[in-house]
């Protein structure tokens, strides 16, 4: 299978270079200043072991790579914020021997949130969610951070909206080769929901900086609270901390990169990056969407998508928010007084 890595960012570009390193051929697409980076200079990934270059595939789009080849493997790695337009120009490309990709290939959503598989299933047939636990990095074009060991990640993998099937354990099998687990689940999107509560941090820490200190995590817990609340109301199963924990052991400990620190999750580096965009809508915003469909209040969680999207528009220096502030205006949106400077 020849694998296409649509969004080769900190997801994307870890899981096409340790695809690429286990020898499995891989194409990268990106766009911009990384784009002409991973070009001219290939892909230098950094992990452990040191920082590897591959010099692989690399396009902008799918014209540059005409009619694809009935083992492809797509993966979507983009922010969810950008899947519309990547599954807009993916899906009606043709196919080798009929049809086109979204009618015959395997589109596997590397993202967080939810809401990817669903935008994907609009649009092609065979779509996978895939719960993404890869600590990596993407703030220099070109080069991508994952300090992960002893494996770089683990990433379950179910059909969407549930179950599994021979193509899926072939490409599991082949992650398990190159530094990933790969559990196939007949409920992958529990362990999205799981990993969508730990996400509803993104934007804390994107606003106010590491969410490392007692006040923090009081507020995350606030935050992620009100999650909890919205998956219950909604009658929406996820994976319990316990399970997660037992799944997740010691198998991905981060250990310290040279020229490399990790200064925060995806939500920051979008801002670090000055993309004028970010995931918050897909992430705080899917509990205040379903907070207002099923009646449950998300006064935090509502807070923190419009200071993220505020700082994202305006790019703003990631983490330029006092923590103290920021609590001071959580406070205020759970009592009714929502002001946004």
């Amino acid at each position: 299978m020849r694998y296409i890595i649509i969004g080769a960012g900190a997801v994307g570009g870890t899981v096409g270079g340790r695809l690429a390193q286990g020898g499995h051929e891989v194409v990268l697409v990106a766009r911009g200043a990384h784009h002409e980076a991973l070009r001219e200079g290939g892909l230098r990934l950094r992990v452990p072991e040191g920082e590897l270059t591959y010099r692989l595939p690399v396009v902008d789009g799918p014209e540059r790579l005409g009619e694809l080849r009935a083992d492809d493997v797509l993966i979507l790695a983009v922010k969810t914020q950008d899947s519309t337009a990547a599954l807009e120009a993916w899906g009606p490309v043709p196919v080798e021997g009929g049809g086109t990709a979204a009618e015959r290939l395997p589109l596997l959503c590397a993202q967080n949130g939810v809401e990817g598989p669903r935008l994907a299933l609009r649009r092609f047939r065979h779509v996978y969610g895939v719960c993404v636990w890869l600590p990596s990095t993407f703030v220099e074009p070109g080069v991508v951070s994952a300090a992960g060991a002893p494996l770089t990640g683990i990433l379950h993998l179910g059909r969407h909206p549930h179950g599994a099937d021979d193509r899926l354990r072939r490409i599991a099998a082949d992650l398990e080769k190159c530094h990933f687990e790969a559990p196939v689940a007949e409920d992958v999107a529990r362990w999205q929901y799981a990993k969508l509560l730990g996400n509803l941090g993104n934007a804390l820490e994107a606003v106010g900086g590491p969410v490392d200190s007692e006040a923090g995590r009081a507020l995350y817990a606030r935050v992620r609270a009100e999650g909890e609340a919205v998956l219950r109301a909604a009658g929406i199963p996820y994976a319990s901390e316990d399970e997660q924990r037992a799944a997740r052991g010691d198998k991905v400990t981060l250990v310290p990169l040279d020229g490399a620190p990790r200064g925060g999750g995806s939500s920051w580096q979008s801002l670090t990056r000055g993309t004028g965009t970010i995931e918050a809508d897909y992430l705080n915003g899917e509990i205040v969407l379903l907070g207002r469909l099923h009646g449950v209040p998300t006064p935090l969680n509502e807070l923190l998508q419009r200071l993220a999207n505020q700082f994202a528009r305006e790019r703003r220096t990631a983490g330029s928010m006092s923590l103290a502030e920021l609590t001071r205006l959580a406070d205020e949106a759970e009592a009714g007084i929502v002001k946004v400077s």
